[in-house]
């Protein structure tokens, strides 16, 4: 083998060696911050049965005490395109209300429409019967006197002649 080749397998038999001690370095710093957790436990008071009795409760925390982290920063293409979907999706359910309003705007519509039209139909088609004797009506009785209605019939008349 050339030199340089050699040189190359001599890094990495170093940089392999090197990483074997940072592990067995980092399993040595676990084992001894076992050991001070535990050491820890044995040091904090043992709690006695809350006053309250329900044990299974524990102690809380002070928020000031929570470390917070922050959240993965995204970069500014997707952002822009977050705020286009976010957007997008406003208008469309903006237009979806919309539509669903005017429906129900049209709809009521109708109904008036209808309403109406079915209103003139039951004046068309009235039977209408005029009581110039004023006598008679002193001389029906109450149910009938319900079913009669006063109309203004001249308006009618007018009406057709124009």
């Amino acid at each position: 083998m050339s030199e340089g080749t050699n040189e190359k397998v001599l890094a990495i038999l170093e940089n392999i060696k090197k990483n074997q001690d940072v592990s067995e370095e980092k399993a040595i710093n676990n084992t001894v911050s076992e050991k001070n957790n535990t050491n820890n436990d044995r040091n904090k008071p043992i709690p006695g049965k809350p006053k309250s009795g329900r044990f299974w409760k524990s102690k809380k925390d002070k928020f000031s005490s929570i470390s917070k982290t922050k959240g993965l920063k995204q970069d500014f293409q997707k952002k822009t395109a977050l705020r286009l979907e976010l957007k997008r999706t406003k208008e469309l359910s903006k237009q979806v209300l919309e539509q669903l309003k005017q429906r129900e705007i049209d709809r009521k519509e109708r109904r008036r429409e209808n309403i109406k039209r079915s209103e003139e139909n039951k004046r068309k088609a009235e039977v209408v019967q005029v009581i110039t004797n004023t006598a008679k009506l002193k001389r029906m009785k109450k149910k009938q006197l319900r079913f009669i209605q006063k109309r203004d019939v001249n308006t009618d008349v007018e009406s057709k002649n124009k």
